[in-house]
């Protein structure tokens, strides 16, 4: 699989896929997160929970995660030069690649080849890389603070933060795991649990992005209560760059 995965990256065969980030007050596109698709020959695409944790395992997430990051940049560079806006870029980092003791340098060059200013980049760590070995991750995340670079805590509430720790993170935005998102609003624990959590972030002077979000009351009920953006199939789904850009500049095509 580490060889398959080389060489697909190496022909090429890997895709950068965006998905819409909206803001909820006003419903429109403020970024895009970046997310890998690996088709293959039968014309349908590998899971990418099967690839990507081969590829966390194998080590081989450290290249693909910077070629992501780096093939993004350069797009998301080129729409804000199009549109005149600030287009936000979230990538996942992996825990592989957080603990990298290169990371910030491969950082650091991916942002000066690409012009990318940091302050659009936002990086999503799930919070069982951010807890696995706290006091570190506290330490790597503020250097990318320093860089000007933003930190979402993924898929929140689904892994063992301990709250000690979460007030000690220097994150700027909580996802709400889609789990807690899909039964809504008709589930009344997750109604409790959702609106907790925003009040939480909020308390601690975190922004909330929702993901999963399908329906009109689903995004009615978390604009109620406060969450300042979401993703999901109602906004868009992930799509290749020019799709992307049609839906984002709708006057480009010729």
């Amino acid at each position: 699989m580490h060889q398959r995965l080389a060489n697909a990256l190496s022909y090429g065969e890997f895709h950068v896929v965006y998905q819409p980030l909206i803001r909820m007050e006003t419903r429109e596109i403020i970024g895009v997160e970046a997310l890998t698709r690996w088709p293959q020959r039968d014309d349908t695409f590998a899971p990418p929970e099967t690839f990507i944790a081969q590829a966390e395992t194998s080590g081989f997430i450290v290249q693909l995660g910077e070629w992501v990051l780096r093939t993004a940049a350069e797009q998301v560079k080129i729409w804000q030069t199009m549109s005149g806006k600030p287009l936000r870029l979230a990538v996942n980092l992996s825990g592989r690649q957080f603990t990298q003791h290169n990371l910030l340098r491969t950082i650091q060059d991916v942002l000066h080849e690409t012009k990318l200013d940091p302050t659009t980049l936002e990086f999503e760590i799930t919070e069982t890389v951010a807890m696995h070995n706290a006091e570190d991750s506290i330490g790597i995340m503020r250097q990318l603070k320093q860089l000007g670079i933003g930190i979402s805590l993924d898929d929140f509430g689904t892994g063992y933060s301990s709250l000690s720790y979460l007030k000690r993170l220097p994150i700027d935005k909580i996802k709400i795991d889609k789990s807690f998102v899909r039964d809504i609003p008709d589930d009344t624990n997750d109604l409790a649990i959702v609106s907790a959590i925003i009040a939480m972030a909020h308390a601690l002077g975190m922004q909330v992005l929702a993901e999963g979000v399908e329906t009109e009351p689903q995004a009615e009920f978390l604009h109620d209560c406060g969450c300042e953006y979401a993703q999901g199939y109602l906004f868009g789904r992930a799509i290749v760059a020019p799709d992307f850009q049609e839906l984002f500049l709708p006057t480009t095509r010729p």
